[in-house]
């Protein structure tokens, strides 16, 4: 070969290299400019039960702290007040009827695309610890340790990568020791996406022992209208089983089912069957010698107290209502410390500045407004859950009013990721608005499906929510329209459908619901 063949052979095998390193190096430069994700869900979190939302019932400053630096959402609905279904659309960024789980008794198609298989395509390091109740095998994690269905309070059984345990202590406590470990002991040259998922402050509300004394000497507020007598609303919030007045006496109320005649609850809120003390007894025998200690020290003075007692309705449906308010607070303590515990780590590691965090829950909950516990219903109390963002590499306190949805939390985490989202998905990156451009949706869609099937007979529906106005039709076993001016009416008490002087603004609904199914390709039967 030529000596000037050579030299050019030469050069261009440098040439070669040295784009190849440039390559690898952007890519390396690129990767590590990625931030961290730590997606943080608890289950049936009222916003009314976080200070930083104006709580006056409990504190919780390590939710708070996320808000005082970052961005508190107001304005952000689930389109399917039910736990299941909202954390499939967490995960897709799609509506339920295209991700397929309607309801918590359907199944969850993990071949389908979710944000974290594209993260970890682009080089996270993917885990998911806790609640994950989609009724499947967890895929797109390369770590994953979830709970059995809903998940135990004490000494709860998960499902580690195939392998099932009983793991000792506290459930809140032990979701967090696992996440921390995984933290620790990750591939520390990949940015990190964790999926970090309590059960609290789920049904039945079992607080850790070292809380039991919380609140014991308080009285706390009953809502304004927790005696609704929902005379102007339409059949679905008559039909209801939801109501506190109801709730089991030993698996909501934590009363010694020994006191019961043939292991059947009674009470002036009526019967209930044995499953639930069956239930109860279960929950109980989980726990330790000691926690057993510790819990009948609280609550057995309880349950002596009210068999000594005799109640009217009133005073029964608020003894109820003291009973279960304190336990659900209870529950968010323990969700809050240890938050704290995660914050902690992440500032003492260095990575706290580069870490997207994100604070929600699977969907709002009822704390007594209109005499009820639980979710499902497009009232406010359901339909709007907490969510809180601390953005990466950057300082601020903001309150944002924005129509945003569960359906935006997918989208967001990508494009903070830098990753590019996929079309199909339904919800909207979240990071154009806050920094600095518009918004432009104008009403948030729900569709609730599981009835008659499921817990608490709420009639199916589905509907629209603006700013000013709420725009519902229960269908199905019904056919039933509810519209409330929420800004004269935030309580929701005054169905407003078919006055004449709400003629435009219904009309004008009814072109948004109507716009926004065709949107989001959702047939109504």
């Amino acid at each position: 070969m030529e000596y000037r063949q050579l030299l050019l052979y030469f050069l261009g095998f440098l040439l070669v290299g040295c784009s190849s390193e440039i390559k690898e190096s952007t890519k390396t430069k690129k990767e590590q400019n990625r931030p961290n994700i730590l997606f943080v869900m608890t289950d049936d979190h009222s916003r009314h039960a976080i200070s930083a939302y104006g709580s006056e019932i409990i504190e919780t400053p390590n939710i708070d702290y996320l808000a005082e630096n970052g961005v508190l959402f107001s304005n952000c609905a689930v389109t399917n007040s039910i736990c299941g279904p909202s954390r499939a659309v967490a995960l897709t960024g799609k509506y339920s009827h295209i991700n397929g789980f309607k309801d918590n008794r359907s199944k969850f198609n993990g071949n389908q695309q979710t944000f974290p298989k594209l993260l970890q395509q682009v080089g996270y390091h993917t885990m998911m610890v806790g609640k994950w109740h989609l009724h499947s095998i967890p895929q797109g994690f390369d770590y994953w340790n979830v709970l059995i269905g809903q998940g135990q309070y004490y000494k709860p059984r998960m499902i580690e990568m195939g392998d099932t345990n009983d793991i000792e202590g506290y459930v809140t406590d032990v979701v967090t020791d696992i996440s921390l470990k995984q933290l620790k002991n990750r591939d520390q040259n990949k940015p990190f996406c964790l999926m970090y998922h309590q059960k609290a402050p789920h049904r039945n509300w079992m607080p850790n022992v070292k809380h039991l004394d919380l609140y014991k000497n308080d009285t706390l507020p009953l809502p304004d209208n927790f005696y609704d007598d929902y005379k102007n609303r339409g059949s679905a919030a008559k039909e209801q089983d939801m109501e506190i007045k109801n709730m089991y006496m030993s698996f909501d109320m934590k009363l010694d089912p020994n006191t019961f005649v043939d292991s059947t609850e009674t009470g002036t809120g009526g019967s209930k069957t044995w499953d639930a003390v069956y239930d109860w007894k279960y929950s109980y025998n989980q726990m330790s010698e000691e926690q057993k200690k510790e819990w009948d020290k609280h609550y057995q003075p309880i349950s002596k107290a009210f068999y000594e007692s005799s109640y009217s309705d009133s005073a029964f449906a608020e003894w109820k209502y003291q009973r279960y308010i304190k336990d659900y607070l209870r529950c968010i303590v323990s969700v809050d410390e240890n938050l704290g515990r995660m914050i902690e780590y992440l500032k003492s590691t260095g990575e706290w500045d580069n870490t997207l965090v994100i604070y929600t829950s699977d969907q709002g909950f009822f704390l007594g407004e209109h005499g009820w516990y639980d979710k499902r219903f497009m009232y406010e109390e359901s339909l709007i859950t907490p969510f809180i963002m601390k953005l990466p590499n950057r300082d601020s306190s903001l309150v944002n009013s924005n129509l945003v949805m569960n359906l935006d939390f997918a989208p967001t985490i990508l494009d903070y990721a830098g990753v590019d989202v996929p079309e199909d998905m339904q919800g909207k990156s979240l990071k154009p608005v806050l920094e600095g451009e518009g918004f432009n949706r104008k009403g948030q869609y729900y569709h609730y499906y599981e009835f008659p099937h499921g817990w608490h007979s709420v009639k199916k529906h589905y509907g629209v929510r603006t700013s000013a106005f709420k725009l519902i039709h229960y269908y199905d076993e019904v056919d039933e329209w509810e519209m409330f001016d929420l800004k004269k009416d935030p309580g929701e008490m005054n169905n407003i459908y078919g006055l004449e002087e709400y003629q435009i603004e219904q009309e004008e609904l009814h072109s948004l619901l109507n716009e926004l199914k065709s949107q989001y390709k959702d047939s109504i039967p």
